[in-house]
C-alpha cells in the first residue's frame, strides 16, 4: 500500500504504506491518548483510550487499530470524543489507585494532559503484591489489563510466560500457571516491565520511583547482539537500563542487559593501582583462598601511586626490550587484549604489542571461542565477518542452528529467530543438548557430541546425490568442487548415521528442507566451533551455503553468533598474532610496510605471525614467554586445563594486569591497575551484524581508576614510544578516542565511510561503508567473495574422532558453556545483584536415566573429575543433555569447568575443544 493522504481536526496528514491513524498522527506530532498499544506490540484496541471520530461513521473507531483511507476525515477534539476518552481513563485511573507504584505512569501522564483528578468511582480489591522475583516486582493493584505485558512476552520475546487467569471482575495476568513470578519459568528480560504504563510491573530494587539526573543513550556490555539501552543515572549510580530502538535490538534487552548494570557499582571494583608486596610468591592455590574468604587481597599486593605503578608496569617490560633479546614469535613479550572493550582499546592495544613489544605475540578470547570459524571463514571466502545480519532471519524460509544454544547466550537474536518460526520458517536445531530453542524446532538433530562433521558430510552427501545443488552458482563462484563431491561420495545418510546417531530419513529430509528453500540461513555457535575439529566443521557449513547458492541475498547466509560484545571489532582491530587490522596478513611485506609507516617506525614489524592464547600460555609454563600484559581478560578462568595455565602464568617474571576487578588472572600478577567499566568511557563496538556502534560514558570510574585508553598510552611512553593520543586538554572527553579511530580508519578499509563524526550523529553504521554519503552493507559477497579471484574454495573434512574418548574410567562426555544469567568468566555478571541472585551456584546438569544408573539425585554434592582435574558441584537433573552427556558452565570459580578441560587444539584455528571432555561423576561422601 502506497502513500494517502487523509484529515484530523482538518488538518492534512500523509500517511505511510500501512500505517494505522494512530502511526501516523504520532509521526506528525498529533498526540493520541492510548494505553493498550506501544509501538512495535500488534495493535489490540481494548483499552478504547484512543478512540476518534471518523466522518460518516456512527461509532467511535480505535485509532491504534484503523487504517486511514484517502481523503477520510478524522475528528480528535470533540466533546463525544474527549467525554469517552476521559470515561475510559477515569475509570481505570479507579481501579489502579496505587500510583506510588508507578515509574512516570503514562496513565498518570494521560489523565493529567485530559484534566482529570480523583476519580469519582471506588477501587476494586486490591491484591497483595508479588515480591517473589530478585529483579521484577510485581503490583497488580496498578493492573489495568491493557495486556501489554502479556503481548511483550508472547509476540516480542516468544517466552510465553505471562497470560491470563480467572474471568470477569476476578481477571488477572498470571504467570504460567498463575505462580508467583519467582517459581515461573520468566527469564527475565524485562520486556513486560519495559511494556507495563502504569508501574504494575517494575525494577525489583525500586529504582523506577525515583527521578533520575540523567538519561545516557549507550550500548550493552554482554553477547555478540549488541543491543543499544539507555542507563538512568542519579548520584553517580545507574538507576536502570531500558532498551532503545537500536538495528540489533529494536527496544528489547535480555536479563544480562536490563538487571546486569550494578557490577559497575559494586565494592569489588579496583579504585587504586596495586603492586605485588615483596617476597610474596606467585601461587595459584591462593585463588581460591582468597575467594573463600581465607586471604585478604592486602596481603598479596599494597597501594601504589599511578607513577609508581606505571614505572614498575614499564620497567618490567624494557628489561626484555633490550638490544640483544630475540623478536617475533621467539620474543620473552606477549600480551592478551579484550573483546570486552571498545574498537579503539583493541587497536592501541595490539599496536603497543607490535610497535613496542617488537613481537605478533598478541592474541584475545576469539582464540578460545570462534577462531576456527574465522580460519575456516578465510580460508573459504576471504573474511570472518558473517555474511548477513540476524535480523534476515525474517527472510529466511529455513534456519539452520546448529552448536548454538541463543535462549542462553543472544537471547535477543533467540526472540528474532523464534518470531521468523512464528511467520512461518522452518527452524531445525542440531545439537546434543535439547535447549529451549528446540521447541520452535521441525527438527531436533540430537547428535552424538564430536559427530558433527559426520553429520555435515551426510547433509552434503544428499545434496549432491540428489541434484539439489546449484549448478550455476557453482560454476561462476565456486572452486573446489570437485573435490568435496568426491569426499563426501561415500558419506551416505546410512553410513553417518551410524556415527552421528541421527536417522538416515531425518538426514534426507533436513537436507532437501535446506537446500529447496528459496531462502536458507544458517547461524552456529561454540558448540561447532569449540573443538579440535572446529575449522571442519565450519568447512562443512561453508559448503552447505556454498553447492546450494544459499548465500548473497537477504535471508541466506553464514552467521557465526559472537560470544563477546565486541569480539568481531576486537578482530577487525588486529588482536590476532597472524594478522593485523582488518585480516591483513603480517607476513605480507606491502602490508607490513604501510603500517611501519604510518606508525613512523624506523624498524621493521616482524614476517613471522606470533604465537595463539594456548600457545602464549605454554610457552609462559616452559620458560619461553617471561614477560605479559594482559587487558581486560582472565585466562586463569577462561583457559583449558587451568591447573596448567595457572601454574604458567605464575611463572612469568613480570605480569601486568588492567582491569576493574580483581580476576583470577590478576591475583598472579605483579602490578595491577584498575581500568574503566564499559558504562564509563567512550568507545565504539562492532556487533556480531559487523554494526558499528557507540558507547557513551553514564558514570566516571571511581576512586583513582582510569580510562583503558589512557593506561595503554602511559605503558607505551615509558617504553619509549612518542604517542599523543591522549593530551592534557582532553580531560575526560571523546577527543582521544577520536583520534584512535581516524587512526584506523586509515588503515581499515570497511570503517572508509565511517568517520568519527558520522559515528556520534547516526550511532550505527553498518560495515563495511565504503563512502561516507552512503549507508553500509548488510549483506555482502552478493557478486564475488573477497578472494584473489572472487571465488569461494571448498575444503572437504574427514570425520576423525577427538582426542577425548569415553572409557570405562571416564564413560560421560563434558560440554561446557554459559548460562543465561552469566556471561563469560562471571567477572561482571557474579557482581551484578540480581544475576547472582538469579544463578548463585554452579549446577552440574545430567539426564535422568545416567543419574539413575548411577544411583545419584538432584541436589546431591558430587565431584566430577577428568583426566587433567576434578571440580565439585550440585548435581541437576535436565532432560536437556542426552544420556552420555553432562554439562557444566564455566562461569563460577568454585567449580572452575576449564580445570577439567585438555588443551589439545584444532590444528588450523588452534582453539582448545571445550565441547568434548571426558569425565566421571561421583558422589560426594
Amino acid at each position: 500500500m502506497s502513500g494517502l493522504t487523509f484529515q484530523i481536526d482538518g488538518q492534512a496528514i500523509e500517511a505511510q504504506g500501512g500505517e494505522t491513524i494512530w502511526q501516523a498522527a504520532r509521526r506528525a506530532g498529533i498526540a493520541i491518548p492510548h494505553l493498550c498499544h506501544s509501538e512495535g506490540l500488534s495493535p489490540a484496541g481494548n483499552c478504547r483510550a484512543c478512540v476518534v471520530e471518523i466522518a460518516g461513521e456512527r461509532t467511535l473507531a480505535a485509532s491504534c487499530c484503523r487504517k486511514p483511507s484517502p481523503g477520510m476525515q478524522v475528528q480528535l477534539n470533540t466533546p463525544r470524543v474527549r467525554h469517552s476518552q476521559k470515561m475510559v481513563l477515569e475509570l481505570l485511573q479507579a481501579n489502579a489507585p496505587a500510583q506510588a507504584h508507578s515509574r512516570a505512569s503514562e496513565l498518570n501522564q494521560w489523565c493529567q494532559a485530559l484534566g482529570l483528578s480523583t476519580p469519582r468511582f471506588a477501587p476494586r480489591e486490591q491484591p497483595e503484591p508479588d515480591l517473589s522475583h530478585p529483579a521484577i516486582q510485581v503490583h497488580l493493584d496498578a493492573c489495568i489489563q491493557c495486556m501489554r505485558c502479556v503481548r511483550a512476552c508472547r509476540d516480542e520475546q516468544v517466552n510465553d510466560v505471562l497470560g491470563i487467569a480467572g474471568s470477569g471482575a476476578h481477571t488477572r495476568v498470571a504467570f504460567d500457571a498463575d505462580d508467583a513470578l519467582g517459581q515461573s519459568s520468566c527469564v527475565a528480560c524485562g520486556e513486560c516491565v519495559q511494556a507495563c504504563p502504569t508501574g504494575a510491573l517494575t525494577p525489583a530494587n525500586g529504582a523506577a520511583l525515583l527521578q533520575a539526573d540523567a538519561e545516557v543513550d549507550s550500548v550493552c556490555p554482554y553477547c555478540g547482539v549488541g543491543c543499544q539501552l539507555s542507563y538512568r543515572v542519579k548520584d553517580g549510580r545507574i538507576l536502570e537500563a531500558t532498551g532503545r530502538d537500536g538495528p540489533a535490538n529494536h527496544g528489547r534487552l535480555c536479563v544480562k542487559g536490563r538487571y546486569g548494570y550494578d557490577y559497575v557499582m559494586s565494592e569489588e571494583r579496583l579504585r587504586q593501582p596495586l603492586v605485588r608486596r615483596a617476597g610474596v610468591a606467585k601461587d595459584p592455590a591462593d585463588i581460591q583462598r582468597l575467594r573463600r574468604g581465607e586471604l585478604a587481597l592486602s596481603a598479596l599486593f599494597r597501594p601504589a601511586s599511578w607513577e609508581e605503578a606505571l614505572d614498575l608496569a614499564a620497567a618490567g617490560f624494557k628489561r626484555h626490550l633490550q638490544a640483544d633479546s630475540p623478536r617475533g614469535k621467539a620474543s620473552p613479550l606477549a600480551g592478551f587484549g579484550s573483546a570486552k572493550g571498545s574498537n579503539e582499546e583493541a587497536y592501541l592495544f595490539q599496536k603497543l604489542i607490535r610497535q613496542g613489544f617488537a613481537t605478533h605475540n598478541v592474541d584475545h578470547c576469539t582464540r578460545l571461542c570462534h577462531a576456527s570459524s574465522v580460519a575456516a571463514l578465510l580460508e573459504g571466502l576471504g573474511s570472518g565477518s558473517v555474511s548477513n545480519p540476524v535480523a534476515d532471519v525474517q527472510y529466511a524460509e529455513v534456519i539452520l542452528l546448529i552448536g548454538a544454544n541463543p535462549s542462553a547466550n543472544h537471547p535477543v537474536a533467540a526472540s528474532f529467530i523464534k518470531n521468523a518460526v512464528q511467520n512461518g520458517a522452518t527452524l531445525i536445531v542440531a545439537d546434543p543438548r535439547r535447549a529451549p530453542m528446540s521447541r520452535f524446532a521441525r527438527h531436533h538433530l540430537a547428535f552424538r557430541p564430536d559427530s558433527d562433521v559426520a553429520l555435515l558430510n551426510a547433509l552434503l552427501h544428499v545434496i549432491i546425490d540428489e541434484g539439489l545443488s546449484d549448478p550455476a552458482f557453482i560454476t561462476a563462484r565456486v572452486n573446489g568442487y570437485e573435490a568435496l563431491k568426491a569426499a563426501v561420495a561415500e558419506c551416505t545418510p546410512e553410513r553417518m548415521s551410524e556415527i552421528c546417531g541421527i536417522a538416515p530419513a531425518t538426514l534426507r529430509e533436513v537436507a532437501r528442507l535446506y537446500a529447496k528453500s528459496r531462502a536458507s540461513m544458517i547461524f552456529w555457535g561454540m558448540g561447532v566451533s569449540q573443538h579440535v575439529h572446529g575449522t571442519d566443521n565450519v568447512r562443512c557449513l561453508i559448503a552447505l551455503a556454498m553447492i546450494t547458492g544459499q548465500i548473497g541475498r537477504p535471508g541466506t547466509g553464514l552467521h557465526p553468533l559472537r560470544g563477546q560484545n565486541n569480539v568481531q571489532g576486537a578482530s577487525d582491530a588486529g588482536l590476532i598474532p597472524m594478522m593485523l587490522p582488518n585480516y591483513q596478513r603480517v607476513n605480507h611485506a606491502e602490508v607490513r610496510e604501510q603500517f611501519e609507516a604510518l606508525w613512523g617506525m624506523d624498524t621493521s614489524l616482524g614476517s613471522e605471525p606470533g604465537l595463539t592464547v594456548v600457545e602464549i600460555v605454554h610457552a609462559a609454563y616452559e620458560g619461553r614467554i617471561k614477560a605479559m600484559f594482559i587487558e581486560g581478560e582472565n585466562p586463569a578462568m577462561s583457559d583449558p586445563d587451568l591447573d596448567h595455565a595457572r601454574a604458567g602464568l605464575a611463572r612469568l617474571e613480570h605480569l601486568v594486569v588492567q582491569d576493574i576487578f580483581a580476576t583470577e588472572t590478576a591475583l598472579l600478577a605483579d602490578v595491577i591497575l584498575p581500568a574503566s567499566a564499559h558504562p564509563e568511557k567512550w568507545g565504539s563496538y562492532t556487533n556480531t551484524d559487523r554494526l558499528l556502534q557507540l558507547g557513551r560514558p553514564a558514570l566516571m570510574p571511581p576512586g583513582e581508576a582510569r580510562q583503558d585508553l589512557w593506561i595503554i598510552e602511559q605503558l607505551a611512553r615509558r617504553i619509549g614510544l612518542p604517542w599523543q593520543y591522549w593530551q592534557a586538554e582532553d580531560g575526560a572527553g571523546q577527543a582521544p578516542v577520536a583520534r584512535v579511530f581516524e587512526e584506523m580508519r586509515q588503515l581499515m578499509a570497511p570503517l572508509a565511510g565511517v568517520s568519527w563524526a558520522r559515528l556520534l550523529r547516526e550511532e550505527a553504521v553498518v560495515t563495511p561503508a565504503p563512502r561516507e554519503d552512503g549507508p553500509g552493507e548488510d549483506v555482502v559477497f552478493i557478486d564475488r567473495f573477497p578472494t584473489p579471484d572472487g571465488r569461494a574454495q571448498l575444503v572437504p573434512a574427514r570425520f576423525t574422532p577427538g582426542p577425548e574418548q569415553p572409557d570405562a574410567q571416564f564413560p560421560l562426555i563434558l560440554a561446557t558453556g554459559r548460562v543465561l544469567e552469566h556471561w563469560h568468566t562471571g567477572a561482571m555478571t557474579r557482581r551484578a545483584s540480581a544475576l547472582e541472585a538469579l544463578s548463585p551456584q554452579p549446577l552440574i546438569s545430567m539426564h535422568p536415566e545416567d543419574m539413575a544408573a548411577l544411583r545419584l539425585h538432584e541436589g546431591q554434592a558430587v565431584r566430577m573429575s577428568s583426566r587433567f582435574g576434578d571440580v565439585q558441584a550440585t548435581l541437576q537433573q535436565s532432560p536437556e543433555v542426552r544420556q552420555g552427556q553432562v554439562f557444566l558452565p564455566f562461569c563460577y570459580w568454585e567449580a572452575a569447568a576449564n580445570l577439567l578441560t585438555g588443551s589439545a587444539l584444532d590444528p588450523s584455528g588452534k582453539i582448545p575443544g571445550f565441547k568434548v571432555t571426558a569425565v566421571t561423576v561421583q558422589a560426594l561422601v
